[in-house]
């Protein structure tokens, strides 16, 4: 058996029967955690008075949207407009240009970052209508059969509706069932009329109930039509009586520009669905109301706190890292939810606001575990050099990741020996 120094943990994150004391105003409960064989054993209450120097921990996150197959792809395929037209245009250049290998590079490095940066599922969507869509598919399996146990990676075939209705979409539907991944596209502005959407939007939905596999769509990623793919889709769902099968719309910035009454009917259409959505800020935030010469005075993104009122099942994701549609990021849960109070005013002390990263991601993911420790539950943990909340938003934290009982070596280990070089004397400052 072994335990752990006491930490500062989010009482959402704990057992909710289990016996501990009130959580104080950050939300937090001081506990010793007691593990053995990969498991936790134990949950013990700390007795005040307790200090307010120990270690902020979490379970370790899940991030439900990204792009491995694209990842660290900027750099050979620049966006320099920062615009949404430069990042299409990049995108499909270095869409005519990519191979398998160059694939199981990128997102090797890419699932290296999670884990040491301590996620533990991710769920990446996949150009799949490409010259090498099938090599590219085949690598990404054979990094999720390499990674499982470590981080959980599921795969969303990405192709326009049409290709759906096609034989080569028909073919490409079924290898997507049968490696258990989801069918995925793009709805509403810009990318494509409507009315056609909607039809094929229907012949899509019906072909993921005939093979039982989940549907992650893009949805109205756009700054300037309010929700018309949402629209279709409640519309739709309303008249075929539902899906047998899990929805997720990830994006869905236009809903955010309906007026309140609206928005908060659709929601609820939404929630009555059983539909869930995934927020996106960072790539959202990047190119959405970008204008030449002026400042963006509207810039949406999913409205986050209206659908969780609502009762929408929501999660965030870090969706685009180094490539054509946003330059940034590092597959990092701690970026997200350190400037999640910036840039989506979600307040990580609130459950509403942590849930996202943690156990709504994991539900919307249906892993097998949510994310809150109790006994039996894994022994796996992010421990962060922060004592509080405000302490986490002063700065970037050190960390620490337990995975299986057994602590992981510090992410900034697998920084190249340069940038190592430059951090020694810092590092050692402080």
């Amino acid at each position: 058996m072994n335990r752990l120094e006491p930490l500062r943990v989010p009482r959402c994150l704990l057992d909710p029967v289990a016996s501990l004391p009130p959580a104080d105003r950050d939300g937090l409960v001081t506990v010793r955690i007691e593990h053995a064989e990969g498991r936790i054993t134990a949950l013990q209450p700390v007795e005040p008075p307790v200090s307010l120097e120990l270690p902020l921990a979490l379970t370790p996150p899940v991030d439900p949207h990204v792009h491995l197959d694209k990842a660290f792809s900027a750099t050979a395929f620049p966006n320099p407009s920062g615009t949404m037209g430069g990042a299409l245009e990049a995108n499909l250049r270095e869409l005519g240009q990519r191979r398998g290998e160059q694939v199981l590079q990128r997102a090797g490095l890419a699932l290296e970052r999670a884990w040491r940066h301590g996620l533990r599922a991710l769920r990446s969507h996949v150009d799949s209508q490409a010259p090498a869509a099938l090599e590219v598919w085949e690598a990404l399996q054979q990094l999720r059969a390499r990674w499982a146990g470590r981080v959980d990676l599921q795969l969303v075939a990405l192709a326009p509706l049409g290709h759906w209705r096609t034989a080569d979409g028909a073919l490409l539907a079924r290898r997507v069932a049968s490696d258990g991944g989801l069918l995925g596209s793009v709805v509403g502005t810009p990318f494509s009329p409507l009315a056609w959407d909607a039809e094929g939007l229907e012949a899509l939905l019906a072909q993921a109930e005939t093979l039982g596999c989940g549907l992650d769509l893009h949805i109205d990623e756009n700054d300037v039509a309010p929700a018309h793919g949402v629209r279709a889709l409640v519309r739709l769902l309303a008249r075929r009586g539902g899906c047998r099968v899990p929805i997720t719309c990830s994006h869905a910035t236009g809903l955010a520009l309906l007026p309140p009454a609206p928005l908060a009917r659709l929601a609820e259409r939404l929630a009555e669905a059983g539909v869930a959505v995934v927020a996106l800020p960072f790539t959202n935030l990047w190119l959405l109301g970008k204008r030449e010469g002026t400042t963006p005075l509207r810039r949406p993104q999913a409205p986050i706190q209206q659908l969780q009122a609502a009762g929408v099942r929501l999660a965030m994701g870090s969706d685009n890292v180094q490539d054509p549609w946003y330059p940034g990021g590092d597959f990092d849960p701690v970026e997200l939810l350190r400037l999640a109070p910036v840039l989506s005013h979600q307040l990580p002390w609130r459950r509403r606001g942590l849930a996202p990263f943690t156990t709504e991601a994991s539900r919307l993911l249906d892993l097998p575990w949510d994310g809150v420790l109790r006994e039996g539950s894994p022994a796996d943990l992010l421990v962060l050099g922060a004592s509080s909340w405000g302490d986490l938003l002063a700065r970037p934290p050190r960390r620490r990741v337990l995975r299986a009982g057994q602590w992981l070596p510090s992410p900034d280990q697998e920084l190249p020996s340069a940038l190592l070089a430059a951090l020694e004397a810092p590092v050692a400052s402080g």
